[in-house]
Order: structure tokens, then sequence, then C-alpha cells
């Protein structure tokens, strides 16, 4: 049985993926499935840099705007979405283009998911109640103590994939890196998949994220924020732990200046970056299309496609 081809876009956060993609369905006449953890959440617009509603009206988008902000959404509900969209686009005769960041939905498209041990209600309880005491960082402390590979890839604010990494180790007694990684070897491909990154400089990865973070504030996400909060349901654990979003609610609630919101946002999305580059560099089968300060989209698009179709 032939395998679908998924063209896959990756890069960090700020590199230009987005518009590449789009530039590419435009002249594939395919369409986008989006892979990205927080672009799933209705309202949440300008901290997701999300695509205008003009450009989702010339270019089908999938998996974006399919959740309240108070909702939470799993790897697992992830594949089934996007496999459910891959097919409809198949059918329908059109390239299919993958495009995002979030690299366990990368990996979970590509590879499927880890399942690891069972959830333990009881040692998780035992980390909320310690997370309620000590702080997250305490628990994000320990984890790189035990597994520094899954501390340099989870955020310090991220409680949920913590404590699965700490539940893992308690469970079996291995790192969830290591059992990850041996997972990764052993698994089979799910798709045809044609992957490229794109990649740029730390400097200019951090020029850019310090331009978006400043346009984001001015598009108004602190207004954005106050109004997910103010809205029916409020916004979610798993949302709002978005970098951005993260921020601007701490600031919103007193604990920090709006000028201390927006560096921590800066700071945190450098971090965001790194973790994701960790992650494409062990992502097998990736090509690279190093990407000069100067690069335009367009020239960009011609890389990539040429990477995809050889």
């Amino acid at each position: 049985m032939t395998m679908v081809r998924v063209n896959l876009l990756m890069g960090c956060t700020a590199c230009g993926k987005s518009a590449v993609a789009l530039e590419l369905a435009r002249r594939l006449q395919g369409e986008i499935v989006s892979v990205d953890s927080m672009k799933i959440y209705r309202r949440m617009d300008i901290g997701t840099a999300k695509p205008t509603a003009e450009e989702q009206r010339e270019i089908p988008h999938h998996l974006i705007d399919i959740l309240e902000p108070s909702e939470s959404y799993s790897l697992g509900r992830f594949i089934e979405d996007a496999d459910a969209a891959i097919r409809a686009i198949d059918a329908r005769g059109r390239p299919v283009i993958a495009e995002g960041g979030t690299m366990m939905f990368v990996r979970g498209l590509t590879s499927g998911v880890f399942e690891g041990p069972p959830a333990d209600p009881g040692f998780r309880r035992q980390l909320r109640e310690r997370a309620a005491r000590e702080g997250t960082v305490a628990l994000h402390a320990e984890l790189a103590r035990i597994d520094p590979g899954a501390a340099a890839r989870i955020h310090p604010n991220d409680l949920r994939r913590i404590e699965r990494a700490l539940e893992v180790y308690h469970a079996s007694g291995s790192p969830i890196s290591r059992l990850q990684t041996q997972w990764e070897s052993e698994s089979t491909g799910r798709y045809d998949c044609r992957i490229v990154a794109i990649r740029r400089d730390r400097e200019d990865i951090a020029r850019r994220i310090n331009l978006r973070v400043k346009a984001m504030i001015d598009a108004g996400l602190v207004r954005e924020v106050q109004a997910l909060l103010d809205g029916p349901g409020g916004i979610g654990e798993q949302a709002a732990q978005a970098v951005g979003y993260a921020e601007i609610i701490r600031h919103l609630r007193g604990e920090s200046s709006l000028e201390e919101a927006v560096e921590q946002i800066k700071i945190n999305t450098r971090r965001l970056a790194k973790a994701q580059r960790t992650w494409m560099r062990r992502m097998p089968g990736t090509r690279w299309v190093d990407a000069e300060a100067g690069a335009t989209t367009a020239q960009l698009a011609d890389r990539v496609q040429k990477l995809w179709e050889s």
C-alpha cells in the first residue's frame, strides 16, 4: 500500500516557517496541517502568531481553532486529528503541508505515540502537593538531576510534562529521554515524510524574537489575555502555560510589571527556540535550509521546495 506523502516543514519559533509554508501552499495548491499545540485554541491569536482570517480563507488550514482555551489536548488526540485531516486532504488529491514547531507533535505524527508506563494517580497527587508547596521549578530541578535530557526539553513551568517524566522514572527506573530514544530508533515511519527544517543562527533568531514580542504587545496581547481570563470557562492550565500567555497572566495578577513580563517572554521564547533546535537535530531524515538574515520568504520557499521534490 502506498504511503501518503507529507511535506513537513519544521523550524524553531520566529524562524519564518509559517510564511514559507503559506507561500508553498499557494504554489502547490496544497493544504496546511498545523503542528502546533497552542494554535488549536480559539481566541489565542496574537500570542500564537496564528494565520490571519484572510490567510485561512485563502489556504485551507487544519487543526487551528478547534478547542476552547479551557480544554486540554493530548498527543494521542492530536495524532487522531492530524491523521483525519491528512486523509481528507489526500482524498481531495491535494498536497499535504504539515508545518509547526511543537516537536512532540512532530514526533508523534511521524512515528506514533511513546506509551511508557501507565499513570500512577497516587504519585501524581504527591507531585501536585509538592508543586503547590515548593513550586514547579523545584520539580524541574529534580528532573534535571535524574534526566538532564528531558529537563532541557521541558519548560520549568510545564507541570504536566515534568510530572509525566518523573512518573516514568519512578515507575521504570529509567529516564524518559532514554526510553523515548529507544522508541524512536525502533519506530517506523507512519507517512512518506519529506522533512525540511529552517535554521537560523542564534543572533538572528534572538533579534527576530525581540521584534515579534514587541509586535505582539503592540497588537494587543495584554487585552487578548485579559479577555481569555474573563471569558466563559477562563483559560485552562494547559493553555495558560504557553509562552507569552503565562507571563502576561502573572503581570495581570500583579506579580510583575509589564516591562518585566515582556522581558521574561523574550527569555522564555529563546529557551523554547533552543529546546526546539535540540529536538530537530534528533529527527532522523531531516534536511536543512540555512536562512541568512536577508533571505526572503520566496527564496526560502524555493529551497524548501527543491528539497521536498528531490
